[in-house]
């Protein structure tokens, strides 16, 4: 099985950017965890802070992998593009966030353009929720 997950702005410093949202782990120090835990999964990682190339990842997996778990960062709340590559591909896509978004300040935040395209959203449980959404993808 073949599962995409795409990181979008930001995301590349997670680690080192505001560690009391978003912790102090990095994104690749959790995914090596994350494949030691589902070794029978080929995770396929990427990370863009362009949206022509989050969207081009999009077309290119579609078909090719089994689910995509997809954290757009920023774009969530204002890329219409995004959302519309989201909807044009026929491979499931779970929308994941780190931290709870509807918790935050800013009011922008509070609505994801995408989330109606996907089949699932997971908000607010820290890196784990990568691995809930890696679960929903291989009991569906």
């Amino acid at each position: 099985m073949n599962i995409l997950i795409v990181n979008g702005p930001n995301l590349n410093l997670l680690g080192t950017r505001e560690p009391k949202i978003y912790g102090s782990q990095t994104f690749e120090e959790y995914l090596h965890d994350l494949q030691k835990s589902f070794p029978e999964v080929n995770l396929i990682y990427y990370q863009s802070n362009v949206e022509g190339e989050l969207i081009n990842k999009l077309h290119e997996c579609d078909g090719e992998v089994n689910g995509v778990i997809f954290n757009a960062g920023g774009y969530t709340h204002t890329s219409v593009a995004i959302a519309d590559a989201v909807a044009a591909i026929k491979t499931p896509v779970i929308e994941v966030h780190i931290s709870n978004v509807y918790a935050r300040d800013e009011e922008i935040r509070h609505q994801s353009l995408m989330a109606k395209n996907c089949v699932g959203v997971i908000t607010g449980f820290g890196l784990k929720g990568y691995e809930l959404a890696l679960r929903s993808i291989l009991e569906s």
